[in-house]
């Protein structure tokens, strides 16, 4: 090997990431919401950049309406907005309000509604609380007891069995045997090993099922109920419509803010002599033609995705999920001539709507597996969960089906998996297995 000093010539290629190339990046694999809110961090920064938002207009359309229709009422509108912070912690105080505690108990009571979860459960126990609160063990859990008999029933339990057993105990329709169950035999009745429990209580299947059905009437997050329930909402960025044969496709970009130059004041700016000035103005401009340049590829780009995958998965949009056939990103990519990495963001935290809801554009692109050998069909994995669901929800609960046998249903309809398959698909369905869904009548 040669180490000596020299100057030679070499001819290489290799790829650069351009400033606009990184930034049309960037911007195709935002969803709807992180675009907006970098539009409105590049408004900031550009002052050239004005961004037009709809909803904002509307707004202020109404607004003026309203002001010009009824001058008398002159209250904000977010005044009326529903205060949403009430929590399980501020219910149970509330209702101590109506007792005289003395000060040393109210301090035990703050103490151990701050160890509370938003299920309503107790997270320390009385020797742990007594220990930190510096009282007396028996004062901690006479304060503990006073919080279980609060509202809702079932609160300031340490676990899942002294939760539904408060509740049971307030119960008036409450069984004898389903109170005598979670007492003594919880385990027992939570493995569903009822035979043996049945002989020992010297009681009949029927009469446990009986007291099951009743705890499931029970709640298990008796103070689920307090924590906030603001809804999440998804922007679709695509909507697939279906009218008769055909299948319209549309690209929702209307509610993203639009981008407008400030023609006016660029002028302005640019009849400044000051060299410096004009560098910034130069630089200001072209970012806003890099940005529109990037917005009208996003665009293209997720149209072009959408549309193919609207061609591959056609059968989904006229019978539904069910229908759902095995694609890859890989299939999309060569068939529109770009790379699988841009397809994968592309479909990244976007949407469409469909005549069966508003899916992520990342479940068309389900997992396969061979289905038959004689006629090499495939199928998705989620057209087979959704036959187990489909199977187990139609089965005799005296008689569940198992798992050979959901197996064998499944292989008649072409379908050949394997049972420890249809076992994985049905834990990841959250189905107990054919033991558990039994019903004794």
């Amino acid at each position: 090997m040669q180490m000596n000093p020299g100057l030679w010539q070499q001819q290489t290629m290799k790829l650069a990431m351009t400033q606009e190339l990184t930034q049309a990046i960037t911007l195709l694999q935002y969803s709807a919401q992180e675009l907006a809110a970098f539009l409105e961090t590049k408004a900031v920064e550009n002052p050239f950049i004005q961004l037009e938002t709809p909803d904002l207009k509307a707004l202020y359309k109404k607004e003026r309406a309203q002001s010009a229709s009824s001058s008398s009422d002159d209250k904000n509108w977010v005044e009326h907005i529903a205060d949403s912070s009430y929590t399980i912690t501020d219910y149970v105080q509330a209702q101590f309000q109506l007792k005289k505690l003395p000060d040393a108990k109210k301090r035990i009571l703050d103490f151990l509604l701050n160890n509370m979860d938003e299920n309503g459960y107790m997270t320390i126990d009385s020797e742990e609380a007594a220990e930190l609160v510096r009282k007396s063990e028996a004062e901690v859990r006479s304060v503990m007891n006073m919080i279980k008999w609060m509202e809702p029933a079932g609160i300031g339990a340490r676990n899942l069995q002294e939760c539904l057993l408060l509740q049971a105990e307030r119960r008036l329709d409450a069984p004898f045997l389903a109170e005598v169950i979670l007492r003594r035999h919880f385990t027992e009745f939570a493995n569903k090993t009822w035979k043996p429990l049945a002989k020992q209580l010297g009681v009949e299947l029927k009469e446990i099922q009986q007291a099951a059905d009743f705890i499931k009437t029970l709640n298990p997050k008796p103070g689920a109920s307090f924590q906030d329930g603001s809804s999440c909402y998804v922007r679709p960025d695509v909507s697939v419509t279906v009218a008769g044969d055909f299948i319209e496709v549309h690209l929702l970009d209307d509610e993203l803010p639009k981008v407008v130059f400030e023609k006016e004041y660029f002028n302005e700016m640019a009849s400044y002599a000051d060299k410096e000035v004009k560098r910034f103005v130069k630089e200001k401009e072209k970012d806003y033609q890099w940005l529109m340049r990037s917005l009208e590829q996003r665009q293209q780009t997720i149209q072009r995705v959408g549309l193919k995958i609207v061609e591959k998965q056609r059968r989904f949009f006229f019978h539904g999920p069910g229908s759902l056939q095995p694609l890859t990103m890989k299939e999309i990519a060569d068939e529109l001539s770009i790379h699988e990495s841009t397809v994968s963001r592309t479909v990244r935290g976007k949407y469409m709507q469909t005549p069966f809801g508003t899916y992520e554009l990342k479940s068309f692109f389900p997992s396969g597996m061979t289905a038959s050998l004689e006629t090499g069909e495939v199928t998705s994995s989620n057209q087979a969960k959704i036959r187990i669901q489909t199977l187990v929800s139609a089965e005799d609960k005296r008689k569940p089906l198992s798992d050979q046998a959901i197996c064998s249903a499944l292989l008649e309809e072409g379908m050949a998996i394997s049972r420890r398959t249809v076992a994985k698909y049905r834990e990841q369905l959250n189905i107990p297995s054919s033991s558990k869904r039994k019903r004794y009548e």
